[in-house]
Order: C-alpha cells, then structure tokens, then sequence
C-alpha cells in the first residue's frame, strides 16, 4: 500500500478517535490511555501534540485521499520516540511499514527509540525492517488490556 504523510488537520481527528476506540486496535497497541472513549481528553491530547513544535505528527493518507492512521516522532533528544496508530482494515497491506518509512524520513535524527506489546507480530516486524533493533524489555501495565504486558523496547542508531 502506498501511503503519504501530511500535517494532521481538525477534520482527521473523528478518523483517529473512532481508530483509537477500535477494540481490537485497542488490545494490539496495549499501552494506550486509560479510557480513549473521553473525547475531551482525547481532545486536548490532540491540542497539546498539534502545539508542541518539538512533536512531529503527521496524517497518514491512503491511495484514495483516505486516513489510514497517524505517525509522530516525540519526546526529548536523547529519547526521541516514533509511535504510529493504523486503522484495523489497513493492517496487514504494508500500510505501518510505508508509513514508518515515509516518517522516518521527516524525521532524520538518530536515535530514536520504539516501544511494542511483545506480541504485537507486526509492529515488531515493521520495526526490524527499518533497522530498528531490541535494546531492552520491560513489563508495564498496559491500560488497553487491564493488566501488565510485556514491552519489547527498540533503538534505532543510523
């Protein structure tokens, strides 16, 4: 799947809150916030992303102008962190992996780091694609399952 990236603008967030309140979506990326059916506080994530000049977010876009998802690259210098959220009836179509792609390359800064629910197949494997490699495990609790996951952390150097 060919995907592009372009700002994130008012009309995607209903795409993102509905994706980010998929159940299934919901127990892949486990460590997700505590009850992502409050809009309100959803609502002023988005804000709080959208203000922050050292946050790059991004929409990820479809072949057909569709939201396919988002991507961002967060947090301080030395710990600057890619996550990415995409739509379930876009998994499995390359969809993460042309996104990740196309982040990365909006974002050249090295490193950058990387968390994913140990089972989550696919996240780990879109990852490894990129160069992306296993520095570390912790066990967290995770809000999107109830209970403490097993977290896979990854660092990506050049």
């Amino acid at each position: 799947m060919k995907v592009m990236l372009r700002e994130v603008s008012d009309s995607d967030l209903p795409v993102f809150f509905a994706q980010m309140n998929d159940p299934e979506g919901i127990r892949m990326a486990a460590f997700t916030a505590k009850d992502p059916s409050d809009r309100a506080h959803f609502q002023a994530h988005w804000a709080r992303i959208r203000q922050d000049p050292a946050v790059i977010a991004r929409t990820i876009v479809g072949d057909s102008g569709e939201v396919v998802g988002h991507a961002a690259v967060f947090g301080p210098p030395e710990e600057r962190e890619v996550t990415y959220w995409i739509g379930r009836q876009y998994w499995g179509r390359g969809a993460a992996t042309a996104a990740l792609r196309e982040l990365l390359g909006v974002a050249p800064e090295r490193p950058l780091h990387a968390r994913v629910a140990a089972d989550n197949v696919g996240s780990i494997q879109v990852l490894k694609k990129y160069g992306f490699v296993v520095t570390g495990s912790e066990r967290d609790y995770a809000n999107g399952r109830g209970e403490e996951v097993d977290e896979v952390l990854f660092t990506l150097l050049g």
